[in-house]
């Protein structure tokens, strides 16, 4: 028995090992790409504006200028939003992840932590977007809401903030953690 049970975990060694080899090397072929290097500038405003400047800003649009359910929205995104970040800081105080290049230099390093799975940047733009999409059915809408989360993810690669697979896990923790709140928190509000 010990020695079937020595037989998988090794299996499961090399599974890991090549997991990260993978995202290492993704994060290369990424943060490298020369059709991707055309767009360095809307990455670093992408990654800028997905620290809450753009969905704060989205939220204030809707708080002074929409319906009255927008506001209640907003409300249900805020709260999406924050469940979010604290699952996000606890899945990174467990896993502790360092960051696979962590600049100290920058008045950025200073504004992020020093973990990297899963990214937070991921994880509150895509819960965003599924709460968009869960309220607003207008396909342009949704499809908006998810280029911005997409962009926002593939930002943290294309600049080395984060390896693909904690924007992979990021995003799906954030989709996730709305999917089962917002029924719950329409409820609740609406």
């Amino acid at each position: 028995m010990s020695a079937a049970l020595s037989r998988v975990l090794r299996r499961i060694d090399l599974l890991i090992e090549e997991l990260f080899l993978w995202d290492s090397e993704t994060l290369q072929a990424i943060s490298e790409h020369p059709l991707l290097k055309k767009f360095a500038r809307v990455f670093l405003i992408a990654t800028y504006l997905g620290d809450g400047y753009l969905w704060g800003g989205l939220a204030l649009g809707l708080i002074l200028f929409g319906r009255p359910v927008d506001r209640t929205y907003v409300l249900i995104g805020m709260a999406v939003s924050i469940v979010n970040i604290a699952v996000f800081r606890m899945f990174k105080l467990v896993f502790a992840r360092e960051r696979p290049v962590f600049v100290t230099t920058s008045l950025r390093s200073r504004m992020i932590d020093s973990y990297s799975f899963p990214s937070g940047h991921s994880t509150v733009s895509f819960g965003i977007a599924w709460v968009i999409t869960s309220f607003y059915l207008s396909l342009p809408i949704q499809l908006a809401a998810y280029f911005v989360a997409i962009t926002i993810g593939l930002s943290r690669i294309y600049l080395k903030e984060h390896y693909p697979l904690d924007v992979i896990c990021g995003a799906i923790l954030g989709s996730f953690v709305a999917a089962y709140l917002v029924p719950i928190f329409s409820k609740l509000f609406l």
